[in-house]
């Protein structure tokens, strides 16, 4: 891979790690789902702790608990979007255990998020970008790599992430609330509309999860999942900004941008090296 694909990898690696951490240390993470699920741990609370579940549930000393292991996962994030950019094939490759250990969080996060949602298994594939990304680019700084094999990891990752979040655009799902209002404050239409509009790009998700693995149309497919990826992105923060409270709105939302370009970037990633290869091959039959 050369320089190019290696910057956009490791921007899009480290938006996901910086982006998580700024929500771990400044908002909030869904850790409760599982240290307040009375049904999963009550038995354990009760009979292993000793402790009564409502002294449990309601004691400042376990929200503190909590609230201190989301922050340590935000450190966590914190110093693996640092060592995205640190780390070398060549060298410094014991850092690669940081990435490992913000990927398995990261997973552990969709977990938590997914339960949170009541266990829609799209809800975690949804995020396959996001935890699926570390892993591969570790991958991608071993001495020996197939880059075609490994462009191929991306294609898969993308086609799940899209295909994930077309289940819900198209109402496999309960289509999300703040899909609609994101439609309706950026495009200016109605509910009805906003919802048919959605159903047609829930869709183009599924075309395009197809289209990525079929010979001379994928590139187009990259074309639209790296633009829609990036205004979807986007459209968190052009949808929640208010010009009387511009750092509020930039706070508060722009963290779900930040985690959330890689979905545009690493079509643009693969995109690039395919674009790449094309123009090789037409160099190489063009001296023939």
């Amino acid at each position: 891979m050369n320089i190019g694909t290696q910057l956009i990898f490791r921007l899009s690696v480290s938006l996901i790690f910086l982006g998580r951490a700024w929500q771990h240390l400044f908002w909030d993470a869904p850790f409760r789902a599982i240290f307040w699920d009375e049904t999963l741990l009550r038995p354990i609370i009760e009979n292993v702790l000793r402790m009564d579940w409502q002294s449990y549930a309601t004691s400042i000393s376990t929200d503190t608990v909590i609230q201190s292991l989301i922050i340590t996962h935000g450190i966590v994030y914190l110093i693996a979007a640092v060592m995205t950019w640190w780390i070398r094939r060549d060298r410094q490759y014991w850092l690669r255990y940081w990435i490992y250990i913000g990927g398995m969080c990261l997973l552990i996060l969709a977990m938590l998020q997914t339960k949170e949602k009541f266990y829609h298994i799209a809800q975690f594939f949804e995020h396959s970008i996001q935890f699926g990304l570390p892993f591969v680019f570790v991958y991608s700084l071993q001495k020996t790599v197939s880059v075609p094999r490994l462009m191929n990891c991306l294609k898969l990752l993308i086609a799940i992430t899209f295909f994930s979040h077309g289940l819900y655009a198209f109402g496999v799902y309960p289509v999300p609330g703040h899909f609609i209002d994101m439609t309706i404050r950026i495009v200016g239409i109605s509910e009805k509309t906003a919802i048919s509009f959605l159903y047609v790009a829930g869709m183009l998700d599924f075309i395009l999860a197809i289209l990525l693995f079929v010979p001379f149309v994928y590139r187009y497919a990259l074309w639209y999942a790296a633009v829609w990826g990036l205004l979807t992105a986007l459209a968190r923060i052009v949808a929640n900004f208010y010009i009387d409270f511009p750092i509020q709105s930039l706070h508060q939302y722009l963290y779900l941008v930040v985690y959330r370009l890689p979905h545009g970037l690493v079509p643009l990633l693969v995109l690039v090296y395919a674009q790449k290869q094309y123009l090789l091959s037409m160099h190489t039959l063009s001296t023939k």
